[in-house]
């Protein structure tokens, strides 16, 4: 015979459990939420958190946190209550020192993808004075001049600095890295003279590159960027197969509610589907993701071949954090 009492119990004991989860997906967000942004621009962070507020009525605090190469910021959100308040704009360079200067966090394990914000392809640009107008005629003037030229990057493990080092490995080239904290030190120095080579993402470039301080190259894209149409790629410049980009997406601690989850995607892909999203990622240097395939599984595997990739790039290149 089933004991009627007994099961009741059991099933308001599961219920009660699942009460407080099931309520905090429903109602998501009653409170304001902590976005954490490690390197890098916060332009994408607040262009997404003002379209959250609009959509949500809550408070969206950008809480950037640079140092570390943006280890700070990650293990902030890995150690973060799992409800879905506490977020994580992570990039490439999270990618690059998951394996260069790992924290004591897992940027697999200890998040849970919502989606891609954007991407930009890494623009190789030189200064004026550089004797090169094409890939193959800096190449070749490196070659002439073997560990003469200088590169700038924004730092160890950001992707201009792993962009660079693949560059180095494709063209088997000798360029002396530099780098810098942050890019605005970079550029300055780079539009001077006093660095050759910057191989940098769209943002940090196109403006010198249009008023002619900087000379464009190439993009590192597979296909042609809109942002800098008359370059041609990497690949077109004699290097199949190359590509790296900066990137920003939004992750959470794993853990985090599906359903919360769930509607942080279906906002971010509503977002990107409109207009003026774009139209602002676009006007500050960034390619919008597409929203035919940006599901948070795909990003998943989107950040995991991006590790798998720079780790190739790190132990090719016996890289290490100076």
């Amino acid at each position: 015979m089933i004991n009627l009492q007994f099961t009741s119990s059991r099933i308001l004991a599961v219920a009660a459990l699942l009460l407080p989860h099931h309520a905090t997906a429903q109602n998501y967000p009653v409170k304001p939420i902590r976005i954490l942004v490690g390197p890098g621009p916060d332009v994408i962070a607040r262009t997404f958190a003002q379209k959250f507020t609009d959509a949500w009525g809550q408070q969206i605090v950008i809480d950037q946190r640079p140092g570390a190469g943006g280890n700070i910021a990650a293990e902030l959100a890995a150690r973060a209550p799992a409800d879905g308040y506490t977020l994580l704009v992570a990039t490439s360079a999270f990618a690059a020192n998951a394996i260069l200067q790992p924290g004591p966090f897992d940027l697999v394990k200890d998040f849970a993808p919502v989606a891609l914000f954007a991407t930009s392809p890494l623009i190789l640009t030189v200064h004026p004075s550089v004797p090169a107008t094409s890939v193959q005629e800096l190449v070749t003037l490196a070659k002439a001049r073997p560990g003469q030229l200088n590169y700038a990057s924004t730092g160890n493990g950001t992707a201009p600095h792993l962009g660079g080092e693949m560059f180095k490995t494709a063209a088997r080239i000798d360029l002396v890295h530099v780098p810098y904290k942050g890019a605005g030190p970079a550029i300055v120095d780079v539009m001077a003279g006093q660095i050759q080579v910057y191989f940098q993402i769209a943002p940090g470039v196109l403006g010198p590159l249009q008023s002619g301080k900087i000379r464009g190259l190439a993009v590192s894209s597979l296909q042609r960027s809109k942002l800098a149409p008359d370059l041609p790629t990497m690949a077109e410049a004699g290097y199949p197969g190359f590509q790296a980009s900066g990137w920003n997406g939004l992750v959470a601690p794993t853990g985090s509610p599906r359903a919360v989850i769930h509607q942080l995607h279906a906002e971010i892909v509503r977002l990107l589907a409109q207009p003026e999203v774009p139209k602002r990622l676009t006007g500050a240097g960034w390619e919008p993701a597409g929203t035919g395939n940006n599901t948070s599984e795909a990003f998943g595997q989107f950040i995991k071949a991006e590790i798998a990739k720079f780790a190739k790039v790190i132990k090719e290149n016996n890289l290490k954090v100076d």
